[in-house]
């Protein structure tokens, strides 16, 4: 009996050598088009560990289904590089519109099925595809149907731009900086495609985790409104340090759109030089009253949206409580608050030891301090000791990584080479032993 599996629930897929380590997740299938028979699977795009992609040969695959895929042990580490010919299904494939032979209408391609034939070969076997909604009504969707490739034909030609909706809905459930790095693997054309596509929100958590220059190559796709929407979304120190990277004159036409209180931040943070404290600080710490219980300080960290390097401590100032703050009195660790009972003040828990930085400070003097108290934020405050921001462990590493850490290679393989035992071997081809065609 052939096994059938649907592609768009293969993303995310964990990838198994033949003594059960797992090696990877799947991001992709690979195809190859041919003249009168549905598309062959070549292969499979598998991520490694280090956020790297590679290619896993279909010849490799021993077994495969929507759960788990098992490999005979054998993968190569190099970074996968597209060849001419070859269609990403998820990033490519999926979102294609199409027209039924028989004149019936058109489509969309929202999954599509490989099937394993009696020779071991897998090919695409069907698509599940969307029919356009019938009537005018804003509300519902077309129906849907299943169609063997023979039975469309892709109505848009070669270059043509496609649908970025449904890329976007296989890819909801993964994270800013795997969806990111997911982004940047794809073809330059179609990585600004789905970028553009994306909500507002979404993709301000994404462009945070992208190198700059293809943050700014997704900002320059957008108009001016949308742009400041996003930059609105974003954590105020990155979206300066996004503006700086602009043109003064777009940088400033931007800032006039953004919310006024969200340009207020940014403009804060452009003023200072960028390997200072305050050209790395993030303007959002939480900020609480001396007399705030532990209660609420914890109801405060537990904010889903709040990310961890911020949630690991509160700092007590005296009013007003937005930076700039009132007089800076200390910091109150997480750690501590959960030591004391809930109604303890926080103005009576303040950790001694810790010293604020001023904004002028050296990056590399926070990253002293930071590495030396075996902390994840320093408090920064102006010559008034008013707090105006924190620095977090992530800007730190951030500045001191190189800036285009996230498009290096790792050095180390992902296991020790060894045939006899069925770990992975390593390949030094793109395609190891078997991977060719």
């Amino acid at each position: 009996m052939s096994t059938r599996i649907f592609v768009a629930r293969l993303a995310g897929t964990s990838v198994f050598d033949p003594v059960g380590d797992r090696v990877g997740r799947v991001r992709d299938v690979l195809v190859v088009y041919r003249k009168d028979d549905p598309p062959s699977v070549v292969g499979l795009i598998v991520e490694i560990p280090g956020k790297r992609r590679v290619f896993l040969s279909i010849g490799r695959v021993t077994s495969i289904s929507s759960g788990q895929i098992i490999t005979n042990g054998l993968i190569n580490v190099r970074r996968f590089e597209q060849r001419g010919g070859e269609v990403r299904v998820i990033a490519e494939l999926l979102g294609r519109k199409v027209v039924f032979t028989d004149g019936t209408g058109e489509a969309t391609i929202e999954d599509v099925a490989i099937e394993e034939s009696d020779t071991g070969e897998w090919a695409v076997s069907q698509l599940f595809v969307r029919r356009p909604k019938a009537g005018s009504s804003p509300f519902g969707k077309g129906p849907t149907t299943f169609a063997t490739w023979n039975e469309v034909r892709e109505k848009q030609a070669r270059g043509e731009a496609q649908s970025a909706e449904q890329l976007i809905a296989t890819y909801s459930e993964l994270k800013a900086a795997d969806l990111a790095n997911t982004l940047l693997d794809l073809p330059q054309q179609r990585m600004l495609e789905v970028a553009e596509e994306l909500p507002d929100d979404r993709l301000a958590d994404v462009l945070q985790e992208m190198p700059e220059s293809e943050q700014v190559q997704i900002l320059s796709r957008l108009d001016d409104d949308h742009a400041a929407d996003v930059l609105d979304q974003m954590e105020p120190d990155d979206a300066a340090d996004l503006i700086a990277q602009l043109s003064d004159e777009r940088g400033e036409h931007l800032l006039e759109l953004m919310e006024p209180e969200e340009a207020e931040d940014v403009r804060m943070l452009l003023s200072y030089a960028p390997e200072t404290a305050g050209g790395l600080m993030t303007t959002e710490p939480i900020i609480v009253s001396a007399d705030a219980t532990v209660a609420e300080g914890l109801a405060l960290i537990r904010r889903h949206e709040l990310a961890p390097a911020l949630g690991a401590a509160v700092c007590v100032t005296l009013p007003p409580f937005e930076a700039p703050t009132g007089r800076f009195l200390g910091v109150v660790h997480f750690q501590r608050m959960l030591r004391y009972p809930p109604h303890v003040r926080l103005g009576t828990l303040l950790d001694p030891s810790l010293e604020p930085v001023t904004a002028d400070t050296s990056a590399a003097e926070v990253s002293r301090i930071l590495a030396s108290y075996n902390l994840v934020s320093v408090p920064v405050v102006d010559e008034k000791h008013r707090l105006v921001g924190v620095v977090t462990i992530d800007d730190i590493l951030d500045y001191l990584l190189p800036d285009d850490w996230r498009s290096q290679d790792e050095d180390e393989p992902v296991k020790a080479p060894s045939d006899e035992t069925g770990s992975i071997r390593i390949v030094n081809g793109r395609r190891g032993a078997g991977g060719t065609r």
